[in-house]
């Protein structure tokens, strides 16, 4: 799962952005409006943490262009301004939920885990795939309830198929989701890394099915087709 966190303070932003990585989040960090709003049009991402009062455009501004664009992100705003009509008018405009200054970094992080799951259409904090169980709190896979020895890495790619079951995903997307700014992680790479994942999960009957041409997804139950 990739986070865009939008925020001036930086302070903050570091703290934010060191707790939601070590939770297995990649982690990407902006300072002001214009920046959000760019990166938000040149990639992909699972979650924006947004904060109102930034430089150069005001966030309010940032989520009215973002919701004008067909990116069903959900957008976490953060303000130092707790008063009710700033924030029915982030939510009017799109926002997914609001948290006011200053706040407990496990209610955060809580809300993060809430937003990515419904985001995913997962209504429990339980994905299950026939045989295979992956808890999103503790980011644990299990197969007939044995947990599978997974690398970080690893562990992220099982996510992204789980959410997206029925869907293909190509390297690049993949590159996407998995990867901060800086990181220097090729098609290629990813292709090692599916590889690991798939040695690791078809002996329970999960299988990764490659399409030519168009990337990757979970072999899909008798009642699943499959989504480019």
């Amino acid at each position: 799962m990739h986070i865009l966190i939008a925020e001036d303070d930086s302070i903050l932003a570091d703290g934010l952005s060191r707790s939601l990585r070590y939770d297995g989040y990649a982690v990407d960090v902006v300072s002001d409006g214009a920046a959000a709003d760019s990166a938000l049009q040149l990639q992909s991402f699972d979650l924006l943490i947004l904060d109102l009062d930034l430089p150069r455009m005001h966030g309010l501004s940032v989520l009215r262009m973002l919701r004008q664009r067909p990116t069903p992100i959900p957008v976490l705003i953060l303000t130092a301004s707790d008063s009710v009509e700033q924030r029915v008018t982030g939510l009017d405009l799109g926002a997914d939920d609001y948290m006011a200054k200053p706040f407990a970094l496990s209610e955060l992080e809580a809300r993060v885990r809430a937003l990515t799951r419904r985001s995913a259409g997962a209504a429990s904090t339980i994905l299950k795939y026939k045989r295979l169980t992956f808890d999103l709190n503790g980011r644990i896979a299990r197969i007939d309830d044995q947990p599978l020895e997974l690398s970080a890495r690893e562990t992220s790619l099982l996510e992204i198929f789980l959410s997206r079951c029925g869907r293909m995903i190509s390297k690049n997307q993949f590159v996407d989701l998995l990867c901060e700014w800086g990181e220097e992680v090729t098609p290629n790479a990813i292709e090692v890394y599916i590889h690991r994942l798939r040695k690791k999960i078809e002996p329970g009957g999960v299988k990764i099915v490659t399409v030519r041409g168009l990337g990757y997804c979970l072999e899909p139950e008798r009642s699943d087709t499959i989504a480019a």
